[in-house]
Order: structure tokens, then sequence, then C-alpha cells
């Protein structure tokens, strides 16, 4: 899906660099694909309630119930203005029963470092349902965030703490481990980059 551009490279807070529009903002324009996916992007403030319910509840049953992640997912930076929510949503009875269309199985975020150091953006909370992998919605979904911090951010250093399993994964799309296996959440990870491309 391709993510409105900007016409000017002037340096611009990350808050304006990633999430600016030419209309008001609000959940990026639908994508609709053959199988009823949708490809969505947000400020928590720009988010249905009951589809923010939903996104939370995806990453309670991923990170909480399955796998059992000894930390809190809700740690207030999806409050912050810098933090883009990226999500798949698909036609369901959940959602119906919501008075919704779609529902999200597939969910990340996109956020500046810890240290809100210039160059540098975090890609974390990483889930997809469980019924819903292997399907290849995790791969769009990272996809369509390196595609957008690479219109929005183009020398931006991308981050993640990867679960240690998804390893390869990650890197098949352009991250290199630069760490030693650490425990986060009672969970094996490993930290990675994806370095800018070189002009």
């Amino acid at each position: 899906m391709a993510l409105p551009q900007d016409t000017a490279k002037v340096a611009v807070p990350y808050r304006d660099r990633m999430n600016d529009t030419d209309a008001a903002l609000a959940p990026a324009p639908e994508h609709v694909r053959s199988d009823g996916a949708v490809l969505r992007r947000a400020l928590l403030a720009e988010i249905d309630p009951r589809t923010l319910y939903l996104l939370v509840t995806l990453r309670q049953d991923v990170f909480a119930m399955e796998q059992g992640a000894t930390d809190a997912d809700l740690d207030g930076r999806d409050l912050e203005s810098t933090t883009t929510l990226m999500w798949i949503e698909v036609p369901s009875p959940a959602a119906t029963s919501c008075g919704l269309e779609r529902e999200p199985v597939a969910h990340l975020r996109i956020l500046p470092g810890e240290d809100r150091a210039a160059g540098i953006l975090r890609i974390g909370r990483v889930a997809v349902r469980a019924d819903h992998r292997r399907g290849g919605l995790g791969r769009r979904l990272m996809r369509a965030a390196l595609e957008h911090i690479e219109e929005k951010a183009p020398a931006t250093e991308v981050h993640i703490d990867a679960q240690a399993y998804l390893e390869q994964w990650y890197a098949s799309m352009g991250f290199e481990t630069v760490s030693e296996m650490f425990m986060e959440a009672g969970i094996e990870h490993v930290a990675m980059v994806r370095r800018p491309a070189r002009a």
C-alpha cells in the first residue's frame, strides 16, 4: 500500500514527519484486498474506541495469554503523540458484534527510541493472532511499516527487540542482529537494527 509522500525534504519534528496528511489526521485510507483484509495506520487518539479495545485485546491475547509475558504490555508509550499504530483488520463475527466491519488480527507500533535520539525509530509490539499466522499478514504489516518509515524519514535507523525465534524472519527484511540473546518480559530476545539505504 503506497502511503502519502512528503513533497519537500525539510527537517521537521518526528511527529510531523510520521503522521502528516493533507486532510485531518484519521486512520489511513482503506486498502481492501480480495480477502477483505485492510491495512490501517493512526495515532491512538484517532482510533474508534471499539477498534482500540480489539487492538488491546489482540495484544493481551498474544503477549500475556499465549506467550506468558511477565511485563505489562501497556507502558504509556502508545499515548505519546509520536507513536503510530499500524494494524491489519479482517471481517469477522467479533467485529460485527461490536458494530464494526473488521477486527484487528495483526498489529505493531512505530515510535522513537527510548532516548529519543534523532535518526532512530523503534518498531515494537508486533503481534499476529494465532489463527492468522503463516498467511503473510505479519510480513505485509512489517513491510508497510518499513515503507512508511522510508517515505517519511528515509535516513532513519529502525531498531527492534526481536523474539529470538523470529531472528531469521526479521533478518529476511534487512535487520541485522546487534546483541547477544537477552530476556525481556520472560521471553528470549535479540536486539536488531535495519540501517537506512545509502543514497
